[in-house]
């Protein structure tokens, strides 16, 4: 093999290791659920949502939180930064995986960027133990 040839090689052998590493899923949005609960279906129930931390019901893409007893707030549960789903809620803050950002679970407010905005409000209703989309 001639050296224009085994230049040929290493050169197309590093643009396809390149390639492959772009391809990383690392910190990249995940895939979002596309499909919502139609308004008044019914989505948690009250004991599902601890007091000062939440619940992520996926299917809806809502997150429930309770940060006082008996006060229930729901914001949307895609993260305002890359649009990944968040992860989970604990220490009073609405987590997402993909790069860390943190929200109230109060307000949906920034808590820790990088995420550029709040979460957005969804609007639920609260009738007995049953939570529904309103």
């Amino acid at each position: 093999m001639d050296d224009l040839s085994r230049r040929t090689l290493l050169a197309a052998g590093a643009a396809g290791l390149a390639a492959v590493a772009g391809c990383s899923s690392y910190g990249e949005p995940k895939s979002a659920p596309a499909t919502s609960a139609p308004v008044g279906t019914s989505i948690a129930k009250t004991g599902d949502v601890p007091v000062g931390g939440g619940l992520i019901v996926a299917a809806s893409q809502i997150v429930i939180t309770q940060p006082t007893a008996g006060t229930f707030k729901a914001f949307t549960s895609i993260c305002t930064h890359q649009q990944c789903p968040v992860a989970n809620v604990a220490n009073g803050t609405i987590n997402c995986d993909c790069h860390g950002s943190k929200f109230s679970i109060t307000d949906g407010s920034v808590a820790s960027p990088p995420a550029p905005q709040p979460l957005a409000a969804k609007q639920i209703k609260v009738t007995g133990d049953s939570i529904t989309l309103a």
